[in-house]
C-alpha cells in the first residue's frame, strides 16, 4: 500500500542535561505526516555540522566518512521502503525503522515461532486438529529445544541462520543422541520443516533451506496377522474377563479397520442402518477428518450386542470397553502369549490386518478398502497391496486357470515353434 507522502531527515539529538560536546545523530522517517527516529550509531559536533544539508560539514576525512554513512543509511531507508511494497505490506514509519535496526529480523526467532505456532494449534483441537498431532508437534519443539542447548549453547535461532549444515547436524542428532530411527528422525524434522515453510510464505526468507536435504522415507515393513493367527486369537478360550474384552475389542478392530482412538471415540450414534437395512460405521476419523464408511460384518455385530448392555459402556456413552492406550498395549501383550502368537499385538497390527487378510486376500476392491479405512488416497491403501505376497500368488493362480481355460498361448504350440 502506497504511502501519501514520505521523507528522510538526518539531524543532531540534543540529549538531556546536554552541557556541550558531541551530540547523536539521528535518522528521522516521516510517513504520512507520523514520524519515527532511528539512531545512527554516529556522534558528531554541532559546530561541524551543517543544518541546511543535514551533513557534516567541511571536506575532512572524518566528515567524509560520516557523510557516506549517512548516505547508505538513507539508502537502506529507501530500500525498506521498496521491500514493504513489493511485499504487499503497508509502508509506515515504524515498519522501516523496523527493517533498518533488525527489529522485525530479531522477531523471527525459530522456537518463539514453533511455540506461538503450537499454541495456535492447541486452539484448534476439536475443530479439524487432534490431539495426536498436538503431542507430534510438542514433542518436536522439545526435542528442537534440547538440540540447541547442546549443540549450539542457545534456547532459540534466528531463522536466517538456517541452512543445509544446521538441518544435517539436527538429523545427526537425533539419529545419534535421541537413538530414532530414520524415518522417526524426518518425521521430527518435517514437523520443524512446516514452521520454517511458513516463515518462507510470509516473506521472511527468501528461500526454504531443506530444498536439498533428502526427505525420503525407508520402506516399513508392514506387519500383520495371517489367516491362521486371527483365528487362534478369536477361537482361544480364555476364563480372564479383563483379556476377553481387550480381545473382543481387538478382534473388532481387525474386522473394521478402526484405529484404537477411533474405537475408543466410537459413540453410538455413529452405528446406523443404511438403506439396504444393514448396519454400518459412518464417523470422521480422528486423526485426519476424513469419513470412513464401514459395513458391520456379523462378527462385529456379535461383539457389539455383546456389550450393548454392559454398565461400563453406558455410563461412558462407549459401544465397546476400551481401557487406555497403555493398558491396551499391555494386556495385548499378554494376550499373544496366551494364543501362542508370535508377534506384538497392536492396535496397529489390527489395522493393517484389516486391510489385507480380512479385506484385500478375499478380494475386495482397492477403491472400497480405502474408503473403510478412511484414507485421504488411494495411494495410501495400495501400500497394502505391496505386501502381501499371498495374494499376487493367489492373483496368477487364477490368471493361470483363466488362460488354461481359453486356451491363450499353449504349451504345445511353443513346443512347435522349436526350429
Amino acid at each position: 500500500m502506497l504511502e501519501k507522502s514520505f521523507g528522510l531527515l538526518t539531524y543532531l539529538k540534543r540529549p538531556k542535561n546536554y552541557k556541550g560536546g558531541e551530540m547523536p545523530v539521528y535518522l528521522r522517517i516521516t510517513v504520512d505526516g507520523i514520524e519515527k527516529e532511528l539512531s545512527a550509531k554516529r556522534s558528531w559536533e554541532p559546530s561541524r555540522w551543517n543544518v541546511r544539508s543535514n551533513r557534516a560539514s567541511g571536506t575532512k576525512e572524518d566528515a567524509r566518512a560520516l557523510n557516506t554513512y549517512l548516505d547508505v543509511l538513507q539508502n537502506k531507508a529507501y530500500e525498506a521502503r521498496k521491500q514493504l511494497i513489493e511485499k504487499g505490506k503497508v509502508v509506515t514509519a515504524m515498519a522501516i525503522r523496523d527493517l533498518l535496526s533488525g527489529t522485525e529480523q530479531r522477531q523471527w526467532m525459530l522456537m518463539s515461532l514453533f511455540r506461538k505456532h503450537n499454541e495456535d494449534l492447541e486452539a484448534m483441537v476439536g475443530k479439524g486438529v487432534s490431539n495426536g498431532t498436538c503431542t507430534n508437534f510438542n514433542t518436536t519443539y522439545k526435542h528442537t529445544l534440547q538440540f540447541l542447548k547442546k549443540e549450539y549453547s542457545c534456547t532459540d535461532i534466528n531463522i536466517l541462520s538456517l541452512d543445509l549444515a544446521f538441518i544435517k547436524r539436527l538429523y545427526n542428532w537425533y539419529r545419534i543422541n535421541k537413538g530414532l530411527n530414520h524415518n522417526s528422525a524426518l518425521k521430527n524434522i518435517a514437523n520443524m520443516k512446516k514452521i520454517v515453510l511458513d516463515c518462507v510464505d510470509n516473506g521472511w526468507l527468501t528461500g526454504d533451506p531443506f530444498t536439498k536435504f533428502p526427505m525420503g522415507r525407508e520402506e516399513v515393513e508392514t506387519i500383520y496377522l495371517n489367516k491362521e493367527e486371527l483365528q487362534a486369537i478369536a477361537a482361544k478360550k480364555l476364563t480372564n474377563a479383563r483379556l476377553s474384552r481387550v480381545r473382543d475389542v481387538f478382534i473388532f478392530c481387525c474386522f473394521t479397520g478402526l484405529s484404537f482412538i477411533d474405537v475408543k471415540q466410537l459413540k453410538r450414534s455413529e452405528v446406523n442402518i443404511d438403506s439396504k437395512g444393514e448396519l454400518r460405521i459412518y464417523k470422521n476419523r480422528q486423526k485426519t477428518g476424513t469419513p470412513a464408511f464401514i459395513p458391520l460384518l456379523p462378527i462385529t455385530q456379535k461383539i457389539l450386542s455383546k456389550y450393548e448392555d454392559d454398565d461400563d459402556c453406558i455410563i461412558k456413552d462407549m459401544l465397546l470397553p476400551v481401557l487406555s492406550n497403555q493398558k491396551y498395549n499391555s494386556y495385548l501383550k499378554e494376550l499373544a502369549d496366551r494364543c501362542d502368537v508370535d508377534k506384538e499385538l497392536s492396535s496397529k497390527m489390527a489395522r493393517n490386518t484389516f486391510a489385507t487378510t480380512v479385506t484385500l486376500a478375499n478380494n475386495v476392491p482397492m477403491e472400497s478398502i480405502s474408503k473403510m479405512m478412511g484414507h485421504k488416497s488411494l495411494r495410501q491403501t495400495q501400500h497394502y497391496a505391496k505386501v502381501l505376497a499371498v495374494k499376487v500368488s493367489e492373483d496368477m493362480d487364477t490368471l493361470k486357470k483363466r488362460l488354461a481355460k481359453s486356451k491363450f498361448i499353449t504349451e504345445d504350440q511353443i513346443l512347435t515353434n522349436n526350429i
